[in-house]
């Protein structure tokens, strides 16, 4: 068995065995649930679990998509010339100036209570990451590698193709690895704001019901979200990396 999966096993072993032994310590129910009162209403609420995973899951891959591809081009550009540089950065850090969860109820005021605001509102936490890593990778280049590309009379876009973006490409998983797990708490958080549908949704609306169980069960399934893109851009980060990654 891989170290990656037991170390998994291990992990997930001590947290069943922190939350028995926090209900034998006489914590009301609708605090803290037990692991079967959690399974129970997985069963229970499978249907219904499924789906408001598939529109939160739809809203975190249209974040990212947009999220991503922004960043990417603002990185770019600041790289490719001066002028770009100077004008886009300073923009890019006062973006993050603003906390996003204060843009939130604007966000909905102006989109409305569909996906929409809810992808602007984690496209622009998955924004930041992806632009200043890669961003700064492709500032990272080593001299001698451009060097050797104007020695060998490359254009200035198989310059970057062949050399500059293979170089930055690690910091770029970097970036990406940070934006899939924060995709989902830009997600949760518009859906907290205002929707009518989605995980986020769902453990409020459970939550304001007393039904922690469900509220447990939706917050596991927006965890195995994260999960599941974290690891497939592992997978990515290995096949495009390897073997120095």
């Amino acid at each position: 068995m891989k170290p990656r999966l037991i170390n998994l096993f291990y992990f997930v072993g001590c947290i069943l065995a922190l939350w028995v032994t926090l209900n034998h310590q006489g914590i009301p129910l609708y605090l803290l649930p037990t692991p079967r009162q959690v399974m129970t209403a997985f069963a229970q609420q499978y249907a219904l679990l499924l789906a408001q995973t598939i529109v939160t899951f739809s809203e975190m891959g249209l974040a990212l998509l947009l999220g991503v591809g922004a960043g990417v081009i603002v990185a770019v550009a600041m790289a490719s010339h001066d002028w770009l540089r100077r004008l886009l950065y300073p923009l890019v850090m006062a973006s993050q100036v603003i906390p996003v969860f204060t843009l939130a109820p604007l966000l909905v005021l102006w989109l409305g209570f569909g996906m929409g605001s809810k992808v602007v509102v984690a496209a622009l936490i998955v924004f930041f990451p992806v632009c200043l890593t890669l961003f700064d990778g492709l500032c990272r280049v080593p001299p001698t590698w451009l060097d050797l590309a104007a020695t060998l009379q490359a254009s200035r876009w198989r310059c970057f193709w062949l050399v500059r973006w293979p170089a930055a490409l690690p910091f770029f998983f970097s970036g990406l690895h940070m934006a899939v797990v924060l995709a989902p708490i830009g997600v949760v958080l518009g859906e907290w704001v205002g929707a009518s549908q989605g995980l986020g949704y769902l453990m409020m609306q459970s939550t304001a019901r007393m039904e922690t169980a469900t509220s447990f069960a939706a917050l596991f399934c927006l965890m195995a979200i994260a999960v599941v893109l974290s690891a497939v851009v592992q997978g990515l980060r290995r096949y495009f990396l390897w073997p120095t990654c």
